[in-house]
This record gives C-alpha cells, sequence and structure tokens, in this order.
C-alpha cells in the first residue's frame, strides 16, 4: 500500500454528526467506532467517537474523533483540508454542500494563477480549500 496523507479531525463532542454531514457529501463508507465499544464505561464519553473513519468512492479519506475529557479545543485554527482537481462538477458539489450551511470566506472563482479557488468554513468549524485545475489545451 502507498504512504498517504489523511486529514484526522477532532471535534468536542459532536464528531458523529460532523461525520455524517461528511460522508452526505462525498458519498463512501463511513465506520465509527465509540470509547464504549472500546471499554469505556464513564456514561460521560462512552457513547463519543473514539475513530471515524471516511472512504469516498473516488478514494478520499477523513478520519476524525471526539476529544477525550480535558483535551482542549480549537475549532479551525489549526487545520484546512484542501481538495483539488480537474473534475469541476465534482468539486463544484463539493463546494456547494460545504459552505451551504457554514460561511464562504473567498468565493470559487477564477484566480489569477488560472484555476477556480475559492476556501469557506463549514458548520463544524473546518476550512476547507477547493481549486479546480484549469483545463489545458
Amino acid at each position: 500500500m502507498q504512504t498517504q496523507l489523511n486529514p484526522y479531525l477532532n471535534f468536542p463532542g459532536n464528531a458523529r454528526d460532523a461525520m455524517e454531514l461528511y460522508h452526505s457529501v462525498f458519498g463512501g463508507d463511513l465506520t465509527v467506532a465509540t470509547f464504549g465499544e472500546f471499554g469505556e464505561n464513564d456514561p460521560t464519553i462512552a457513547d463519543k467517537v473514539m475513530h471515524a473513519l471516511l472512504r469516498s468512492p473516488g478514494g478520499l479519506v477523513l478520519m476524525a474523533s471526539d476529544l477525550a475529557p480535558g483535551m482542549e479545543h480549537q475549532p479551525g485554527t489549526n487545520i484546512s483540508i484542501s481538495l483539488s482537481g480537474d473534475d469541476a462538477d465534482e468539486l463544484r458539489g463539493y463546494w456547494d454542500k460545504l459552505s451551504a450551511s457554514g460561511s464562504v470566506v473567498m468565493p470559487l472563482e477564477k484566480q489569477m494563477w488560472g484555476d477556480e479557488f475559492g476556501m469557506c468554513v463549514d458548520r463544524f468549524g473546518i476550512q476547507w480549500m477547493v481549486n479546480i485545475t484549469a483545463p489545458t489545451s
């Protein structure tokens, strides 16, 4: 297996909701395991996400978990996720779904380097960058 770079997101208790949104955006297979499934008996954390894995049909991989008690959460300040490629319809679809319930930082539009590029923050505070490579002639 080739080495992969997989974004891993941490949430303050709403990882399941976030991953379900991303599953609705990207499709594919979502697996979720809770702390309770791994032996945690504390009712305040037993049903929280210890590890979630989303694999899209196109090969995208996203992982996440809820933070364990005592860990600090600083949403969106330490990660951006970049989606790039030349399938304009696919990438615009992702953009539309991610920005719909969040906020647009930079509209998805043609940039000086020739590609379409935009930045948004989804409703969970995660920053996304979308770059649609300009067609070559």
